[in-house]
């Protein structure tokens, strides 16, 4: 019987396969008692397990040249686990107190730690308690003696190009295990927008849907399903007519793939002459190549915040000037913006101190980005420093987030001359004329624009934090997240308010959220006057596709008219049309 699942499409595109289910280790854990003379066997058992499992992740990351990028890292963030004390050290101690065995005594710490990560506010930090269970995984397997590889059970005569991965969840490891396998997509009950399935999915470029809840039990071995990367859906056992239907589609999709990567090279030029600048947004160092093989013209936000994420110390000066000098080098002259930290209060920088056990009630309109950057101005320095001493390799901009305040702009520039001096004074060479431009993601910062285009040598839309602070919409929250809307006639109204300002005073304005990346609102930026856009690089050719069909003079006017509606079914309308 033909049935529908609904969840988070995550990566764009088609599969038509049939289902390949993974097993779930943790299901499969009993609790046992064992003797007190056998106690110290089953911690020789525990540290035997995950000593293997190290290793495996270390060969693993060695082979891991010609794979996406991301599972480098998304392996150096497993390994830290398994030497995280709370995770390794505190089972030990389970196991020895209640005299149990390994693999009960390793969930229950599991299951603490991620009653732990589900407190956090911050969506990228709060999915991270899918990687503690990927690595627990992991250590159970060894410990049952399973293979170290994804459990999978299915037909010989399939084709593997033909198989769609369902499991509860993939975690990297997985997916380099059969990295040399061509599986047509990837589906979980679990997972957001931003965990590393859908990253992984997106990097490779495979139609997948998380947040299924409850595919793995609902599916069955070998039945054919449609998965609609782009809607979240997953059609289980269709019928001939939808099949046939999605088949015509999926062949238009990879049609498309292949006339857009003819554009590579193309100038990024309108029909009537006008150059549009197309940047690649970047989280870190290895996401460089990925950004030149999409055609990108620069980076145009480098959120360096991801260097601080899931290790629990700062990086040091150095070690972020090996990754900006990186970067910068990578992209080969082309310019590079580099954000400073967009840290939140969900994660503190001394979890020691009293600031550390407040109440953080709504840690979004706390103290983070520009303003805990501020408040640490030794962090700050440090920063700033290796910003500067990269800025010899080759253009740097710098870009300071969530600006809402002229004071936090004059504060800004005197920590960077601050800076300057020292390197002048220790005889560092860096680019003495770095420009400085600010986000604005803030209807404060959008209405009160003035303060930003005098100070500032160019601005940076972040509409993802624009529309969730316009609209007093938590995007993370899936009770109200249906609410968050781009067209919303206030955020076009901030956006064009925002974007014609800068142009009138001949500031460089440009849009690096997810909405630079949307191919159905390219038209609309560019008769808004938009000419510098930033996305995700596997976005930047439907982008650029986009651009080289549009006359910006032409849009102009109409833009113009379509914003002047207030009713959102009357301004959907006007955008279908636009893109007509």
């Amino acid at each position: 019987m033909s049935f529908t699942l609904h969840g988070l499409g995550v990566s764009g595109g088609i599969a038509i396969g049939r289902a390949l289910l993974m097993s779930h280790a943790t299901l499969e854990v009993s609790h046992l008692t064992v003797g007190p003379r056998m106690v110290d066997r089953e911690i020789a058992r525990f540290d035997q397990a995950v000593a293997t499992v190290k290793s495996e992740l270390a060969a693993m990351k060695e082979s891991t040249e010609h794979a996406p990028a991301e599972l480098s890292a998304f392996i150096d963030i497993h390994t830290m686990f398994l030497e995280d004390p709370e995770l390794i050290d505190k089972p030990r101690e389970i196991i020895r107190a209640r005299r149990c065995n390994a693999e009960w005594a390793l969930v229950q710490q599991m299951e603490q730690l991620v009653a732990q990560f589900e407190q956090f506010d911050d969506p990228y930090l709060r999915e991270r308690k899918l990687d503690v269970r990927q690595v627990v995984e992991r250590v159970i397997k060894e410990l049952l003696g399973h293979p170290s590889r994804a459990v999978m059970k299915a037909d010989k005569g399939l084709k593997e190009e033909t198989l769609v991965v369902v499991a509860h969840d993939l975690s990297p490891a997985d997916v380099i295990s059969f990295k040399e396998h061509r599986f047509a997509s990837f589906i979980t009950d679990v997972g957001g927008a931003t965990s590393h399935t859908a990253i992984l999915a997106r990097s490779m470029a495979i139609p997948s849907v998380v947040g299924l809840s409850n595919a793995r039990s609902l599916i069955r071995d070998g039945e054919v399903l449609i998965v609609d990367g782009m809607r979240g859906v997953v059609i289980i056992d269709p019928d001939e007519r939808v099949l046939e239907e999605y088949q015509l589609r999926k062949n238009q999709i990879e049609l498309e793939k292949t006339k857009l990567k003819r554009l590579k090279n193309a100038k990024s030029q309108t029909i009537d002459g006008i150059d549009v600048a197309l940047y690649a947004n970047i989280e870190l160092p290895i996401d460089t190549p990925e950004a030149l093989e999409g055609g990108a013209e620069g980076i145009g936000l480098f959120r360096t915040e991801f260097l601080f994420l899931d290790r629990g110390d700062m990086p040091d000066e150095q070690e972020q000037y090996e990754a900006y000098k990186k970067v910068v080098k990578g992209m080969g002259g082309r310019p590079v913006t580099i954000r400073t930290f967009d840290l939140g209060n969900d994660k503190d920088l001394h979890p020691d101190s009293s600031v550390h056990d407040r109440v953080k009630t709504n840690p979004a309109l706390g103290r983070r980005a520009i303003r805990l950057s501020l408040a640490e101005p030794q962090m700050f320095q440090t920063q700033l420093r290796a910003i500067l001493r990269a800025s010899k390799f080759g253009p740097i901009k710098l870009l300071i987030p969530m600006l809402a305040h002229a004071h936090e702009i004059d504060q800004t520039l005197a920590a960077l001359e601050q800076a300057k001096s020292s390197l002048r004074g220790e005889k560092v060479a860096f680019d003495e004329n770095i420009q400085v431009g600010g986000m604005i993601e803030i209807p404060a910062a959008a209405l009160a624009i003035g303060l930003f285009l005098r100070r500032l040598d160019f601005l940076s839309i972040g509409t993802n934090d624009l529309i969730q602070y316009t609209l007093a919409i938590d995007r993370s929250d899936e009770q109200v997240a249906s609410l968050y809307d781009p067209l919303h006639p206030a955020v076009l109204m901030l956006l064009a308010h925002t974007i014609s300002s800068a142009e009138k005073a001949n500031i460089p304005v440009s849009v690096c959220g997810e909405m630079a990346g949307d191919p159905l609102l390219t038209r609309l930026f560019l008769g808004m006057g938009l000419r510098i856009f930033s996305m995700h690089p596997s976005q930047i050719l439907k982008v650029k596709n986009r651009v080289l069909k549009a006359n910006a003079g032409e849009l102009a006017p109409t833009v113009r008219r379509m914003l002047r509606q207030e009713e959102p079914g009357k301004l959907r309308e006007a955008l279908e049309k636009l893109n007509a």
